[in-house]
């Protein structure tokens, strides 16, 4: 007799914290540039957590926060409140976090997402707003004791927090869900968005239920995972984890775990809490929060083109493959920049000059800011530098090739390319004459390519061309070239 073996269904849901790109903190002066600061230099008695201090509200980080409720298809009622989350722990200084519980600033919206070509939309419970903790850093004496020191910098900073219904079904939705937010949320320049730095953190609900079941499988918190490609392989690791357990007839524990990399396995940190556990209560020291209708409006207006509606622009109005066009709307400053080169050609020439951009942007441009890690706004291309370049390749001033070697000096200096391009004595040779005579030197050099090519083998003409271009330095125009060479050949020997 065979038992067959079980199928379940994976149950994910995301909760995401974001560090909100503000100057200052959320209750207090101190700046939230912290990153490359000495331990405890960004600090007050409010953020330190001393009695008798008074918090006061950073209104940019609630207006960010709304802004991102509202890409989110969100819901933002009218009254919003601060409450003190009560939990102990080093890292916490007043003993209790200012957070939001049963009135967030936004609710009940959605993100979509495609992560095999299939439109799935996954729903979005809340999006509210609280003070990040300080950060412990956990060290070694020289006599091997371990011990902690507190850097109290992070303490304070406006950090935005966006829950999702458990409506993804794998560890690739879950990533999906992760790339999309982090694009939504540099698009509207609210946050940084890189996850090793930690200023995007990202925490998992993960369960299991047979197959075809309604209720809910015991959910596990997996934490500690700090890149996309962490929260992917613990994902998968605690699933297969999970199920292994109930195959044995095992029950689940509602607990938090902690991912270790290096190991690939999640560690049990403490039993998961639960809402009542933290005691929250109404923050007696903040006002509510009045979100009117206009200020709702003003904040909206605050708002850019988001990457699906810009994608979808860009593909109709400029005729570009969707691959293409992903590729230019990844960041809001790469699509910035192909539009401001685009918008440099005459009306009549931007579709059709659109492709040329794009290839420029997501080959060459691509391939050297990836190879020095930069980013397209630490470019010293500009748009017009780039605009330019296209100009002198399309009249006939460069070839292609010599197009490519220009661009790799502008690249380096920031130079004209029509500086580059003079200076080097780059310009195309179009005189019949003086290609001619380049051909007759390549045909007398290269007696037994010529022969090849008369005797039927297509290839040695390639060979040819490419003596030419070399012999001119890449100047000749190779229609040109290729065009007087199979003229010289066609005559007898």
């Amino acid at each position: 007799m065979t038992t067959t073996a079980v199928q379940y269904e994976t149950i994910i849901g995301l909760e995401v914290h974001a560090q909100l790109l503000t100057r200052s903190k959320m209750f207090c002066p101190c700046s939230a540039s912290y990153a490359d600061s000495s331990p405890n230099t960004h600090v007050c008695p409010i953020c330190l957590g001393m009695p008798g201090v008074l918090p006061v509200i950073n209104k940019r980080a609630v207006e960010m926060t709304i802004m991102t409720g509202l890409a989110l298809n969100c819901e933002v009622p009218e009254q919003a409140k601060f409450d003190r989350k009560n939990y102990p722990y080093p890292d916490l200084m007043k003993g209790y976090q200012i957070s939001e519980y049963d009135q967030p600033l936004c609710t009940g919206g959605w993100l979509e997402i495609e992560p095999d070509g299939q439109l799935k939309r996954i729903g979005i419970t809340r999006v509210h707003l609280e003070e990040d903790t300080a950060k412990l850093i956990h060290v070694k004496s020289p006599a091997g004791e371990s011990y902690s020191l507190v850097d109290v910098n992070r303490s304070g900073v406006p950090l935005m927090e966006t829950v999702s219904e458990p409506d993804m079904r794998s560890p690739e939705e879950a990533r999906a869900y992760l790339v999309k937010l982090r694009q939504i949320l540099r698009y509207l320049d609210v946050c940084a968005g890189n996850m090793e730095e930690g200023n995007f953190r990202c925490d998992a609900n993960v369960s299991l239920r047979p197959m075809g079941a309604s209720e809910l499988g015991s959910k596990v918190e997996v934490k500690n995972m700090n890149s996309f490609r962490s929260v992917y392989r613990a994902l998968n690791h605690e699933v297969e984890r999970q199920r292994e357990i109930l195959d044995d007839g095992g029950r689940i524990p509602q607990e938090t775990r902690g991912w270790v990399d290096d190991q690939g396995v999640t560690v049990s940190q403490r039993s998961k809490e639960y809402a009542n556990d933290y005691r929250y209560f109404p923050e007696p020291d903040l006002p509510p929060i009045v979100v009117d209708r206009e200020w709702l409006e003003e904040i909206r207006a605050q708002m850019p083109e988001l990457p699906d509606a810009k994608l979808a622009r860009f593909l109709s109005e400029y005729g570009l493959s969707e691959y293409d066009v992903s590729l230019l709307t990844e960041t809001r400053t790469k699509a910035d920049y192909f539009e401001a080169t685009v918008a440099l050609a005459p009306e009549a020439k931007r579709r059709k000059r659109a492709k040329a951009i794009a290839n420029w942007i997501n080959g060459e441009l691509a391939g050297l800011l990836n190879a020095r890690n930069m980013g397209i706004s630490e470019a010293k291309i500009t748009p017009r530098a780039l605009s330019q370049l296209i100009d002198l390749q399309e009249d006939g001033t460069i070839s292609g090739k010599t197009a490519k070697g220009v661009f790799q000096e502008m690249f380096e200096s920031g130079r004209d390319p029509k500086q580059i391009v003079e200076g080097a004595g780059l310009v195309q040779i179009t005189a019949s004459g003086e290609i001619a005579a380049a051909v007759e030197r390549v045909l007398e050099n290269n007696a037994k390519a010529a022969a090849d090519y008369r005797g039927g083998k297509e290839e040695a003409l390639k060979f040819l061309v490419g003596q030419v271009m070399r012999e001119t330095r890449g100047r000749a125009k190779p229609g040109m070239v290729h065009q007087l060479l199979k003229e010289k050949l066609s005559d007898s020997p």
